[in-house]
């Protein structure tokens, strides 16, 4: 009997995640993009802490005049809502440091739930709410880019 071979075991192993790898956590779920409108979304927050954590003025840096980089600590207690915005010229990276929370947007037909250890894209003019609706606080890291006031 012939013994397989280092390349031929490593092709199968790729073969077998490339069936059945999952969507990126944090994406919306494979066949439910869509335009969502998120009518009675919510406009104001609850029950969240957002603290700016660490920033660069990206005109001193790379000159992109009126543009900060920033990266803020946002803790959202059980209930809390992260109210309706927009990601138009504002693009962000979203990291679920702990806890889990929902996020409802406009380019997915269904709530997405963001666990411990997910990444979720924020840009292409996405606009969305979030809110934890679980029993204890999701810590989440935000780092955008956007326009100084």
């Amino acid at each position: 009997m012939r013994k397989p071979t280092i390349a031929a075991a490593a092709l199968a192993l790729a073969t077998s995640f490339a069936i059945t790898a999952p969507a990126f956590a944090g994406d919306c779920p494979s066949g439910q993009e869509a335009a969502n409108p998120l009518t009675g979304a919510p406009t104001m927050g609850k029950d969240v802490t957002d603290t700016v954590i660490g920033s660069i003025d990206l005109n001193s840096e790379i000159g992109i005049a009126s543009r900060l980089l920033r990266t803020r600590r946002l803790v959202v207690q059980p209930g809390g809502i992260v109210p309706m915005h927009s990601h138009k010229s504002r693009p962000a990276l979203i990291y679920t440091v702990s806890g889990q929370i929902t996020e409802h947007r406009s380019s997915c037909a269904v709530p997405i739930v963001h666990k411990a250890g997910d990444i979720a894209r924020e840009a292409d003019g996405i606009s969305h709410w979030w809110m934890n609706e679980g029993s204890e606080p999701a810590v989440l890291l935000s780092s955008d880019v956007f326009k100084q006031p």
